[in-house]
C-alpha cells in the first residue's frame, strides 16, 4: 500500500529507510481511484513511536491510503512538542463533519484509573459516539479496546495481581474469519497490561464475538457482530523491542518488574529479543484493511453512517 501523509511527519524518515512507499500529493492526485480514508486516535506518549508501528503495519496493501491523526485537546501531552503536535494532528473538531473508511484507537498509559477520572474521558465519549454516523470500520488496540467495551457495552474491566506483560500464544476461535486468512492455528502477540476483561463478561453481550485467546493473556481479538467494531486488548503492532524499553525503564524506575514471559531468549534481559508475532501483525492488519474496510465501504464516502456494513466474506463464513 502506499502511504499519503504529511510530508514531514517525523517517522517520515524511519518509514522511508525500511523501503515503504511515501505518496507525495501530486502522484496520489493523478491515480484513478478514491484512496481510503483512515484516521488514527493516537494516546500512547511515545506518539512518534506508535506512529512508525501503525504505519508500518498498514503498509502491506495495494490500497491507496490518506493518514490524518488527531489529539485530544482536552489533555497536555508531556513526552511531544506541542509544536509538533499542532502541525500533523489535528483535532476532534477539526475532523467531527468528516466521514472516514476506517480509524484506528490506540492504548493509552492509563489503565489503573476508572475511566471516568481519566482527564479526557468526555471527549473520547464524544469520539466514541462519532464513530457510529462517521466510521465505517474501527480497530481498538489495549487500552482503548477496553475502553470501547465498557463504553458501548457496558463491560468492565478488572485490576490483575500483577502486570501482564510477555508475548503470549493465542488460539483461534473463529478460524474461517477474513481477520485470520493467511494465519496458522495459533499465533502470538504482545501484551503489556495491568487490567483485562473477563471471557464472562463479553459472553453476556450477544453483539459482540470472540475471535481469539490466550491460555494465559485471556481473550485477546473480538469484534462486534456488523463489523464495525474490532477490539486487540494486545500489542500486535509492537516494535521488537518496545516491551523491552518497558521493561527497562520500569527497572531503572525501581519499580522491580517481572522479565516479560516468552520475550527475551531463555527469559535473560540481557539477551536481545527474537520477534515471533511481526508476519500475523502485519497480516491481521492488512485483513481488516482489505476485507472489512476496502471490500465494504460505499464508494460514496458520505454514504457511511446509513449503510448495512455487514461483511459479506465474514457472514458467509460464520
Amino acid at each position: 500500500m502506499s502511504l499519503k501523509i504529511s510530508d514531514n511527519l517525523h517517522s517520515i524518515d524511519k518509514l522511508e529507510n525500511e523501503n515503504i512507499f511515501i505518496m507525495t500529493e501530486n502522484v496520489a492526485i493523478h491515480q484513478d481511484i478514491r484512496p481510503l480514508r483512515l484516521l488514527i486516535l493516537n494516546l500512547m506518549p511515545t506518539k512518534v513511536d506508535t506512529e512508525v508501528q501503525l504505519l508500518r503495519k498498514l503498509s502491506n496493501s495495494p490500497l491507496q491510503v490518506e493518514v490524518e491523526f488527531i489529539r485530544m485537546v482536552s489533555h497536555s501531552a508531556k513526552n511531544m512538542d506541542a509544536s509538533y503536535l499542532e502541525t500533523f494532528y489535528r483535532t476532534f473538531s477539526e475532523v467531527k463533519n468528516r466521514r472516514f473508511d476506517g480509524m484506528i484507537i490506540t492504548g493509552a498509559p492509563v489503565e489503573t484509573l476508572e475511566f471516568e477520572s481519566v482527564d479526557y474521558w468526555p471527549e473520547l465519549c464524544e469520539i466514541f459516539r462519532w464513530t457510529t454516523k462517521n466510521v465505517h470500520s474501527t480497530f481498538h488496540i489495549c487500552w482503548g479496546a477496553q475502553a470501547a467495551l465498557y463504553y458501548y457495552y457496558g463491560v468492565p474491566k478488572h485490576n490483575l495481581p500483577k502486570k501482564c506483560s510477555g508475548v503470549f500464544e493465542h488460539e483461534i476461535l473463529k478460524t474461517h474469519s477474513p481477520l485470520f486468512f493467511g494465519f496458522d492455528d495459533v499465533f502470538n502477540m504482545p501484551h503489556s497490561r495491568f487490567t483485562a476483561v473477563a471471557k464472562k463478561d463479553l459472553l453476556k453481550v450477544p453483539e459482540l464475538e470472540l475471535m481469539a485467546e490466550s491460555g494465559q493473556a485471556g481473550v485477546s481479538v473480538l469484534k462486534s457482530d456488523d463489523n464495525k467494531r474490532f477490539f486487540v486488548l494486545g500489542h500486535a503492532e509492537y516494535d521488537a523491542d518496545t516491551l523491552s524499553k518497558e521493561y527497562f525503564r520500569d527497572v531503572n524506575a525501581g519499580l522491580n518488574p517481572d522479565v516479560p514471559q516468552n520475550y527475551f531468549p531463555h527469559d535473560d534481559p540481557a539477551l536481545p529479543p527474537r520477534v515471533s508475532w511481526r508476519a500475523y501483525a502485519q497480516l491481521m492488519f492488512s485483513n481488516w484493511l482489505n476485507y472489512y474496510v476496502y471490500q465494504s465501504t460505499p464508494y460514496n464516502i458520505d454514504q457511511i453512517g446509513v449503510e448495512n456494513c455487514t461483511d459479506a466474506f465474514d457472514s458467509a463464513m460464520l
